[in-house]
């Protein structure tokens, strides 16, 4: 017997079909003799609905208020899913983040897990039952309710799995597992059989939306083995761990040198423009940055084009905290005495990923070549030791994907990738 923790996206319990078809999955593997714990999501477009509500009543919602609506969607997935388990002859129980012993510090929106103390859960489990609880959120010291950010229903898993000593977290979505591309842009994409933590955390910070950051994260603190699966098929998956999980076999070769190639839309540059090219001025600039709580992802010092003595800094940062950056840097403008600020919302990131990369040369080079072949122009460049990341134009960004995907031989030879409920979650 296994204990299988369970995550059901919001594609995977859009509507009640999707449910019953879940239900149905659920209780095939209780019936198999393997104990249960389930998360959900909120069902399809459920939080952008609510969001959408809020937006209608009030620009400037308070933070508590709004984690207590949105907390609302996981509810009702869990408590129909329950139902719906009752139905076919299993017995249930739902509970909210709160009930299922999840703490998390004061945050509210993008709040942090703490500590779990899952007592009831391990009742339900004891008693036969399948647990089901709500993903996306918990609660804080002050007894209040918080929610952990988008795709925190992967962190509540994993975390719920570490916590409970489980066999294995089943991620379902609504693709077969991992691939070496988005299928959405490379439908020939191949599906990845298993894949190192190290690899899906790069994947998962660069642009691919499968698995969210903080549930990997968790997961190789806590070695728990993922197992990536479509909630619309029986196909076998994704496995993400650091060795063969169950009856897996070591691959006799190699690993492969590239694992895929994730992408990223969501991004802005900031360009200042102009800056004095003494020390201490790149410091400077990042203390205003940091204090506007941003994001950096890559950043480019060169000599200003405006004249010598001075420099240009560019660097990336999430659309999101574009606004709030701006207006920190623009109320710094006397200390770091910079010439012009620019911004740019459309740029698009490439990142190629593979662990195989620190024992093989000549990555770069394959990987500009396709880019300069294509007609790709090349904006900014990061690097890891398994990981290489390109800025380019965004309306280049789909065509680049494909150029790099074709060039590092990871085409399947045939269509294999299928996006069942259109999200890719």
């Amino acid at each position: 017997m296994a204990l299988v923790v369970q995550k059901f996206g919001g594609s995977s319990v859009a509507d009640a079909a999707s449910i019953q078809r879940v239900a149905r999955r659920v209780v095939e593997t209780k019936e198999a003799g393997n104990d249960v714990v389930v998360v959900v999501s909120a069902m399809g477009d459920t939080t952008d609905e609510l969001l959408d509500l809020a937006g209608q009543i009030t620009e400037d919602a308070p933070a508590r208020e709004m984690d207590i609506l949105l907390t609302a969607g996981e509810r009702i997935s869990m408590a129909l899913l329950a139902m719906a388990i009752h139905e076919q002859g299993a017995r249930a129980r739902s509970y909210t983040g709160q009930q299922a012993g999840l703490r998390t510090d004061t945050r509210y929106g993008k709040a942090s897990i703490v500590g779990v103390v899952p007592e009831r859960i391990v009742r339900a489990i004891k008693d036969g039952q399948v647990a089901i609880v709500a993903g996306f959120q918990g609660v804080n010291e002050h007894n209040d309710v918080t929610t952990l950010g988008r795709g925190g229903s992967d962190t509540t898993a994993v975390a719920l799995a570490a916590a409970l000593d489980a066999d294995v977290c089943e991620i379902y979505t609504d693709v077969d597992g991992l691939f070496t591309a988005d299928p959405r842009i490379v439908p020939n994409a191949r599906r990845v059989q298993r894949i190192t933590y190290e690899e899906t955390l790069e994947l998962a910070a660069h642009g691919a939306k499968i698995l969210h950051l903080r549930a990997v994260e968790f997961a190789r603190r806590y070695n728990v083995p993922l197992h990536v699966r479509s909630s619309f098929s029986n196909k076998q998956g994704t496995w993400v761990a650091d060795a063969p999980v169950g009856d897996q076999e070591e691959e006799a070769m190699e690993d492969p040198i590239i694992s895929g190639v994730a992408h990223d839309r969501s991004q802005g540059k900031i360009t200042v423009v102009g800056v004095p090219d003494v020390p201490g001025t790149a410091a400077h600039l990042f203390e205003v940055v940091a204090a506007a709580e941003a994001n950096i992802d890559m950043i480019v010092q060169n000599v200003s084009s405006q004249a010598t003595g001075l420099t240009d800094i560019s660097f990336t940062l999430p659309e999101a905290d574009g606004p709030a950056t701006l207006k920190a840097i623009e109320g710094a403008r006397d200390r770091l005495q910079y010439d012009e600020l620019r911004y740019d919302d459309q740029i698009g990131k490439l990142s190629l990923v593979g662990a195989g990369m620190r024992t093989h040369p000549g990555v770069s080079a394959k990987l500009f070549g396709a880019l300069s072949a294509a007609g790709i122009n090349i904006e900014m460049i990061s690097t890891s030791e398994i990981r290489i990341s390109v800025v380019t134009r965004a309306q280049d960004l789909d065509a680049a994907v494909r150029a790099v995907h074709t060039a590092f031989d990871l085409d399947a030879e045939e269509t294999e990738a299928v996006v069942y409920g259109g999200t890719g979650r």
